[in-house]
């Protein structure tokens, strides 16, 4: 009995000994909370962020204008629609440099959307998991690489074997054909529009099926699954589950796709053929595009009109890039609207 007692008065000894260890032990600071002045002075930088931006838009804007001027009050709007392109004489248009930047970046999208949404597909629902993570990394691994080195192997390697083993078949098959003769004429020598426009689409690829690979992922399981357990197919639940749900992220992944074949340099200057003249619409004539233009003149241009012409090169360039964004950002609105007419 005096053991439990005394055993009692030990507990009781050392829980009020914890009590007052714990009363004399200071509690532990606070963290401080941010105050008002912290979140105004976020507020601030994130809003002079998004004013730099414009500012810096605006000014690029404003000097490619004002550097082209001297062009645009000689040849106005004609010179969109000319094809010549003489420094001596002084006579400049871009109709040839616009054509070729267009029609390069066309057959780069026709060639790597489709692609590039296959790849997307596979990776995301029916690729083996052993399979997904070194075949996403190795699609990665083609964005690493350097323009120059895409160039360079274009035009060593992907031009002969273009010119040999396509354009030598096509224009025999097709030969005194209407109409398509002329899209395969030419001397065969690997270069050109088609060229070019090949060597953009594999540069394109990882950028847009990386782009729809993340899209794809983010569809919440329970929509495809709710499908799947209906008896829908693979395609049927792409295409009805999979794409509407993430349409506004595929068309962003084309148009960054699409901007990259715009602004590319290198690669086009190594194959599209660098010719400043229009003979003919065929897909392997030699061409050239607003950027290659840049990229071989600019650096023996002088003051006056050659100069000019070339900023004159660049403001379209500028424009096609907001057209082509303003067309992208209608389009999203158009699928949202027809959405919205079936609900």
């Amino acid at each position: 009995m005096s053991t439990l007692i005394a055993d009692g008065h030990a507990l009781t000894g050392t829980h009020s000994e914890k009590e007052a260890r714990a009363m004399s032990t200071p509690p532990a600071p606070k963290r401080a909370r941010s105050g008002p002045f912290a979140d105004k002075l976020f507020g601030v930088v994130a809003k002079g962020a998004a004013l730099l931006t414009l500012a810096l838009l605006f000014a690029i804007l404003a000097s490619l204008t004002i550097s082209a001027w001297p062009a645009i009050s000689k040849y106005g709007l004609g010179f969109l629609t000319s094809t010549a392109w003489d420094p001596v004489q002084e006579e400049f248009g871009g109709l040839v440099m616009i054509y070729g930047t267009i029609a390069t970046s066309l057959i780069a999208l026709l060639i790597a959307v489709p692609v590039s949404f296959g790849i997307a597909i596979f990776l995301t629902e029916l690729s083996p998991a052993w399979l997904k993570r070194p075949l996403g990394t190795a699609i990665e691994l083609l964005a690493a690489i350097p323009s120059i080195v895409y160039g360079m192997w274009g035009l060593l390697v992907f031009g002969p074997v273009l010119a040999t083993y396509v354009q030598q078949p096509l224009q025999s098959a097709l030969a005194g054909v209407p109409y398509l003769g002329a899209f395969v004429s030419g001397p065969p020598v690997g270069i050109g529009i088609l060229s070019a426009g090949i060597i953009l689409a594999i540069m394109i690829i990882p950028f847009i099926s990386a782009v729809m690979r993340d899209v794809f992922e983010v569809t919440p399981p329970l929509l495809k699954e709710s499908a799947y357990g209906l008896g829908a197919t693979t395609w049927e639940v792409v295409s009805k589950v999979v794409l509407p749900f993430t349409k506004a992220g595929v068309i962003g992944g084309i148009m960054l796709g699409l901007g990259r074949a715009i602004g590319e340099t290198m690669a086009v200057t190594f194959v599209i053929g660098n010719f400043n003249q229009l003979d003919s619409l065929s897909l392997f004539q030699a061409a050239n595009s607003i950027t290659s233009a840049l990229a071989n003149e600019f650096a023996e241009a002088g003051q006056g009109l050659h100069q000019a012409a070339l900023m004159y090169l660049g403001l379209v360039l500028f424009f096609i890039t907001f057209v082509i964004l303003t067309l992208s950002k209608l389009l999203l609105a158009q699928l949202r609207k027809n959405e919205g007419a079936r609900t």
